[in-house]
């Protein structure tokens, strides 16, 4: 039985492809998701993808998981850094989650080096561009099968 799994993306991944390319890359958030379905069918995974600018859609996504998908994969973009809404919701829904950034947020701002949702997560990429979200669904698939 294949395992489902929310991959939630925060405020302003909508103008990945055209925002800051030299820190996000050339990748719209439609070519990371067409890549993470493409990876999830060969791994066995079921997929929602999902998107908001709005912090109560981000909470109302994740309480939504919590009696229908195995594991969280979240982007929570600036709301990393400011969200106790997002890591409440995270710590109520008890699910394997995946903490991921596109660029490696302890190089950035000092205010970007502080993740209030990390205490939620089971393991963090950062850093490793686009191809960080395949990456954290080989991850996510090992922890929820204890693989790790």
């Amino acid at each position: 039985m294949s395992k489902k799994i929310l991959v939630i993306n925060g405020p302003n991944l909508n103008l990945l492809g055209s925002r800051e390319k030299e820190k996000y890359g050339q990748s719209s958030l439609d070519d990371i998701k067409n890549n993470c379905q493409i990876h999830a069918k060969k791994i066995g995974i079921d997929l929602d993808f999902k998107q908001s600018n709005v912090e109560g859609e981000l909470v109302n996504f994740i309480q939504g998981a919590r009696n229908t998908h195995d594991g969280i994969i979240i982007n929570a973009g600036g709301y990393t850094h400011t969200s106790v809404a997002i890591l409440d919701a995270l710590l109520a829904v008890k699910k394997p989650t995946i903490e991921l950034h596109i660029t490696n947020i302890y190089k950035r701002e000092d205010f970007r080096h502080k993740s209030l949702i990390s205490k939620a997560a089971d393991g963090i990429i950062c850093g490793l561009g686009a191809d960080g979200y395949v990456m954290a669904l080989d991850g996510i698939k090992k922890i929820i099968n204890n693989e790790n």
